[in-house]
């Protein structure tokens, strides 16, 4: 049963939320931390404004902006699972956010061309 984009982005958000509640109490970990909080529910955000867009060009930048977001989560994930032991939640979130990466991408590039 398909959750609906807009519900996993909601839930990516706050499973990144609680993750980072773990960090350890370091400014590296802090600037990671704040960022990657600020992109997971940034790219929500954007996709929800999407879904009231009043035109085609404000629903396509919107979901562009949501991409980007969901783009600078995967990569502040990927310096997570680098410098930090690798967990399976860590694991999980990168997968989510490849996989809402792909689903973001498909929905930009088949908007932009109608």
């Amino acid at each position: 049963m398909d959750k609906g984009l807009g519900k996993r982005l909601f839930e990516f958000a706050i499973h990144v939320i609680k993750f980072t509640r773990d960090f350890p109490n370091t400014k590296e970990y802090e600037i990671i931390k704040n960022q990657l909080i600020k992109s997971a529910t940034s790219s929500g955000a954007n996709y929800e404004e999407a879904q009231g867009a009043s035109s085609r060009a404000y629903f396509v930048n919107k979901i562009k902006i949501a991409l980007r977001e969901m783009r600078e989560s995967n990569y502040w994930m990927r310096i997570i699972i680098e410098i930090s032991q690798k967990s399976n939640e860590s694991s999980f979130l990168l997968n989510e956010s490849t996989e809402l990466m792909n689903i973001l991408g498909s929905i930009s590039s088949k908007a932009a061309t109608k």
